[in-house]
């Protein structure tokens, strides 16, 4: 014990030893035998939607937080005193209220999280241009070789970067380290909030033994169930299977359950990974295929998608509609648009194009809006619809609108298709 690396997650002081910091006297010291050799980093802030509304409102900060939109919407993100009762991410609004009926309930502000994302990305690039963004709130960085430059190894700057994150930031966040990118993604949900972990090379095959199926990327409530018929239900079982007699049973997933079950991923972190596409879905309380209400939710579901597109400066020429029947079956329709676009009127009018086609198909119980085949914004909607002489004139009414609501706020001005 008394030379096992430790590193003080306040003062980021590095010692070896038993007890307290040495330097500030803080008891928050992580130890780990391979503390300073693992440079595979994954990093989630914790609740970021939430924590941002409690941040920029401090009478939110002690009481349950669910970010999300109206009754028929769903759990966008809850913060951790709402998760105690229960409320998770995508769980339907009307679930959530039963769960936590005292929470405080705020509609997402996409843009507000868009500016603070860059704020924690610009933080990750000062410490290595190995950054791979995963999402708003997550990002992979391989830290390999940065130890000389910053004069601390790869432990010590995740810790100094979420610590700073909360000193410059007001947002927390865990992270984990290991030495591929599944474990270190594993790594940083062990000890959320605010945590740190660490799983090193010789404790995997021990760490990963009896761990669920579930815990491995791409093994969802589906393919668990199949994996459970053929009796895998955990890591172990796993192991008892050859690599060529899972690929011939599963395909190409049976490889990755061999290897992954054995703690390995080639996988390098990307820094050129991109954005794939953009969406946003609602479901509903009750089944419904009355034409004006999902009309209503095309709209606010397009304004949605748009706003983000604008925020992130991105624009797409694939317009996705996702429609979920009463029987959990899911239909997918697509258009492709001769020019890549960001605006709201041109992805509902799309969506709702393809929602005439399919309402025969209803009731459904969820719908959604997507945007795809992604590029730069200033790309945008720079071929005008010839067929469409009104076009232009809806255009410039949507960037008037946008000016307005980006001064007064989302809410400052609707249309009247979002009150259906």
């Amino acid at each position: 014990m008394p030379n096992i690396p430790a590193l003080c997650r306040d003062c980021i002081t590095g010692f070896s030893g038993k007890g307290r910091c040495p330097a500030c006297g803080s008891p928050r010291v992580f130890r780990h035998a391979e503390l300073w050799q693992l440079s595979i980093a994954h990093m989630d802030c914790d609740a970021f939607y939430a924590s941002v509304e409690k941040r920029d409102n401090p009478d939110l900060r002690d009481k349950p937080l669910i970010v999300g939109g109206g009754k028929r919407g769903v759990v966008t993100t809850a913060c951790y005193i709402a998760r105690i009762k229960g409320v998770r991410s995508a769980m339907p609004m009307f679930q959530a209220r039963k769960l936590c009926p005292e929470a405080e309930i705020v509609p997402p502000r996409m843009a507000v999280y868009v500016e603070t994302s860059k704020q924690i990305r610009s933080m990750m690039n000062d410490l290595t241009p190995m950054v791979e963004p995963l999402s708003l709130d997550e990002a992979f960085l391989d830290l390999t070789g940065t130890t000389r430059l910053h004069n601390q190894p790869p432990a010590a700057q995740m810790a100094r970067l979420v610590k700073r994150m909360e000193d410059e930031i007001g947002i927390t966040g865990s992270f984990g380290l290991s030495h591929n990118k599944f474990l270190a993604k594993i790594a940083s949900d062990l000890d959320k909030p605010r945590g740190m972990s660490l799983i090193g090379k010789a404790e995997t095959e021990d760490f990963l033994k009896g761990q669920p199926v579930g815990l491995i990327w791409g093994v969802g409530p589906a393919f668990r169930q199949t994996l459970g018929r053929d009796g895998i239900r955990n890591i172990s079982d796993i192991l008892r299977y050859d690599k060529d007699d899972l690929a011939k049973k599963y395909g190409d997933m049976g490889l990755r359950l061999w290897h992954l079950a054995r703690g390995q991923d080639y996988r390098k972190i990307s820094s050129t990974s991109k954005m794939k596409s953009i969406s946003n879905e609602t479901t509903f309380f009750e089944d419904t295929n009355n034409a004006a209400i999902l009309d209503g939710h095309l709209w606010r579901l397009s304004v949605k998608v748009s706003d983000r597109a604008k925020t992130t400066d991105l624009a797409g020429k694939v317009v996705t509609l996702k429609l979920k029947k009463s029987n959990f079956r899911q239909l997918s329709r697509r258009i492709t648009l001769s020019s890549p676009t960001q605006l709201a009127d041109t992805l509902y009018l799309c969506a709702t194009q393809m929602l005439q086609k399919e309402l025969p198909q209803g009731p459904f119980r969820l719908i959604g809006v997507g945007l795809s085949n992604l590029c730069k914004g200033e790309l945008a909607d720079r071929t005008p619809d010839l067929l469409d002489q009104t076009a232009p004139i809806r255009s410039a009414a949507e960037a008037a609108t946008d000016k307005i609501r980006k001064k007064y706020g989302s809410d400052a001005i609707t249309k009247g298709r979002s009150l259906k």
